[in-house]
This record gives structure tokens, C-alpha cells and sequence, in this order.
């Protein structure tokens, strides 16, 4: 089952036409959430990012879509059989086409599907996870690349890249060939003491795991945060990479080229952002 306009569907029913904006413009935006044992974890940051992706695309906010009924809505996607397990959700938000698909009113409509998850907490994914820089196209460093929107274009031809050549994932590059990100999440570097990732000036998607992640290393006394630029020079210089994501968590780099790396900082701050998601459970109650 999925959630249409506040109207749950069998899977695989038809509820898009050939006019709909996020099929033929890619004109739509979308939050990925974890949902346990019924409460949704970080909620009000998904929310708050939601809604301010929304507004930075014009699209108009109905008055009744508060962070209350964006729970009630993912809940209501859940069967109660199921609220016991971990759940991964997508919030897909769309513009309404007129009668010509290249124009609107602005208006909104949304779907939200489910599935379920292994881990009902965040992980650490140690496995072997070589990366190489994808330089095939660019990412602009711009506001609308901080979004998760429909437009993945690069990430999908990316991705075709790294399973081509053998690599799980790739690190995209912006117009000034600066480290952005990884094709599956954030990109954190670790040197010494030191735990660096680009600003979102630099064209990064602004995830709320990048966020609590920033939370946690800048109250750390080991560790100096820094939040710059990173030039593909340093890569092979660093002592940790890894990638975070709302989904998996953190996710090990474990060689990049002829670097192979260790994973010590990635294991200490895994239960750290573990228990910052109990605390957001805690505090929803």
C-alpha cells in the first residue's frame, strides 16, 4: 500500500498521467525518513527541510500541512501490523499540471511509499567500499543541488559508472572540481583530529543526518570540525572517509585508489548518532 493525496492505493496502482511535472519536468522534491516501532525519527527537522525545499521552489504550502498531519500521513501509510517494524519512508512532493503539463498553479500533491528496513537503528556498513571520483559531469554548486529533488540524472549515470568499474560508489565534483559528496550521501574526511565536509555552499545535499553529524563532532573535545572545501588532493592524504546517509547511516570508505583506509572515527560516532535518534523518539513522546 501507498499514500496519494491522503488515500492509500494497492502498490503498482496507476495514480500518475503523461502530464504530471515530476515525471516530464522533474519538478518535485522529496524527504527520506526512518519510522520506529510508529514514532518518525528526527521529525521535525524532515519536516522543517520539507518545507523549506518546497518554498525555495515556489510550490504553494496548503494551510493543513503542518508537521502533525505529515505524521499522521506517514502513519496512516504504515498497516497497523506493520507500525512494529523499522520502515524506511519516502515523501514525495509534486506540482499539479494544468492542461498543458509545462504550466501550474502551484499547487501540490504528494505520495508517500514505504518499505522495510533490516536495522532499526542506524549502522555502520564496514564492508569493503572502494570509491573513485566521477568526472564525467558536475554538479553546480547552487542552492537547488543542497535539494533532494526528482533531478538525479547525475547520480543515476554515476551510479551506471561505478558498477561498469567495479567501484560501490562514486564522489561527485562541482563546476570548480571541489569533493562534494558521494553518489549514496554525505562525504565527512577525517585527518589527525581534524573531521572536515564541504559546506553546502559547494553544492552538497543538505541532509538532515550531515546535519546531526555536524551537531555531534562540533561538541567533541578529540575532534576539530571543520566545514571547507575539499580538494580530491586530500583524499589520498586522509586517515578516514565515510559517507552518511538517512537511511544505512555511516558507510566506510575502505580504499580510494591506492589509499586504504581505517574506520576508528566512523565506529566511535555511529552510537553517538544513534543516540541522538533515541532522543528525538524521546522527545516526540
Amino acid at each position: 500500500m501507498f499514500n496519494f493525496n491522503g488515500s492509500l492505493l494497492d502498490d503498482d496502482t496507476s495514480f500518475l498521467n503523461e502530464k504530471n511535472r515530476g515525471v516530464q519536468l522533474g519538478d518535485a522534491v522529496f524527504e527520506e525518513l526512518r519510522v520506529l516501532n510508529g514514532d518518525i525519527i528526527f521529525l521535525e527537522d524532515h519536516y522543517l527541510r520539507l518545507m523549506s525545499s518546497m518554498r525555495i521552489l515556489r510550490m504553494d504550502i496548503p494551510m493543513n500541512f503542518t508537521m502533525e498531519f505529515m505524521e499522521q500521513e506517514i502513519l496512516k501509510s504504515i498497516s497497523e501490523g506493520e507500525l512494529k517494524e523499522a520502515k524506511q519512508i519516502k515523501f514525495t512532493v509534486f506540482r499539479n499540471s494544468s492542461n498543458d503539463f509545462s504550466k501550474s498553479d502551484n499547487s501540490i500533491s504528494y505520495f508517500i511509499t514505504h518499505k522495510t528496513l533490516a536495522d532499526p537503528f542506524f549502522i555502520l556498513n564496514d564492508q569493503a567500499y572502494e570509491v573513485e571520483l566521477y568526472k564525467d559531469f558536475y554538479k553546480n554548486s547552487s542552492m537547488l543541488s543542497n535539494l533532494d529533488t526528482n533531478n538525479k540524472i547525475v547520480n543515476v549515470v554515476g551510479a551506471v559508472y561505478a558498477q561498469e568499474n567495479d567501484y560501490r560508489d562514486c564522489l561527485l565534483l562541482n563546476e570548480r572540481k571541489q569533493v562534494i559528496e558521494s553518489l549514496n550521501g554525505n562525504l565527512f574526511v577525517v585527518k589527525g583530529n581534524q573531521i572536515k565536509t564541504a559546506p553546502v555552499t559547494d553544492g552538497c545535499v543538505n541532509s538532515i543526518l550531515r546535519k546531526k553529524l555536524i551537531d555531534i563532532v562540533s561538541k567533541l573535545n578529540d575532534f576539530e570540525f571543520l566545514e571547507e572545501s575539499i580538494s580530491p588532493f586530500e583524499l589520498q592524504k586522509a586517515d578516514e572517509l565515510f559517507i552518511v546517509n538517512n537511511i544505512e547511516g555511516i558507510i566506510s570508505v575502505t580504499k580510494y585508489r591506492k589509499k586504504d583506509f581505517v574506520n576508528v572515527t566512523a565506529k566511535n560516532l555511529i552510537g553517538k548518532l544513534n543516540a541522538a535518534a533515541r532522543m528525538s523518539l524521546t522527545k516526540s513522546v
